[in-house]
């Protein structure tokens, strides 16, 4: 997916596009329930069909304890996180996209490599870790979509400002300004002809 130009004409005055705050923290809730449900998902998969008990001893079931619950809202909270990272970077960094790209992709790194620093089983640290990195790259790719939905093109810049609301027609010439008091409403050579 492109990510919004945040270039701006030549001579322009460095306009940025605008972030729409309420899609981008709506898509960043929605991001994460996913990544809460995925990671419930993800341990109850590894414990029911592979036997693995992780993040809780086997005793505990299917759905793990209360460690279990609480990762999920870690993951729920990640998602958040990423959100306010994205817009922080939407609104103050050139190329925010490419910085949020690899700050989540280093993160999502770090979370797959600690489970094998815990005193755990193989097979626990080894699904543990399939699971962060599932986790971090759906917030990753969900976030980046949707902050790419929730900013708006900057308008290129008029050499002379804003031009004033004049609708087209016969009347206007240039940048939507009437013709000045005195003048043809075209010039000899005019590719464009009458306006």
């Amino acid at each position: 997916m492109s990510s919004p130009s945040y270039q701006t004409e030549p001579g322009g005055l460095g306009t940025r596009p605008s972030v729409s705050a309420g899609t981008l923290w709506a898509g960043g809730f929605a991001t994460g329930v996913v990544a809460a449900l995925a990671y419930a998902v993800g341990v109850v998969i590894v414990r029911v069909l592979f036997d693995i008990p992780v993040l809780a001893p086997e005793r505990d079931g299917a759905l793990g304890d209360a460690t279990t619950w609480q990762l999920t809202l870690v993951a729920f909270g990640a998602a958040l996180l990423a959100t306010a990272l994205m817009h922080l970077l939407l609104v103050t960094t050139p190329r925010p996209f490419a910085f949020f790209a690899w700050i989540m992709v280093l993160a999502t790194a770090l979370v797959t490599v600690l489970p094998f620093a815990q005193n755990a089983p193989t097979s626990s640290k080894i699904a543990t870790a399939i699971i962060n990195l599932v986790v971090g790259a759906a917030i990753t790719s969900l976030i980046s979509g949707v902050a790419a939905r929730a900013v708006r093109p900057a308008r290129p810049n008029a050499p002379y400002g804003d031009p004033p609301d004049v609708g087209p027609g016969p009347q206007t010439r240039g940048y939507g300004y009437p013709p000045a008091a005195g003048y043809p409403d075209s010039h000899p050579g005019d590719p464009y002809g009458p306006r």
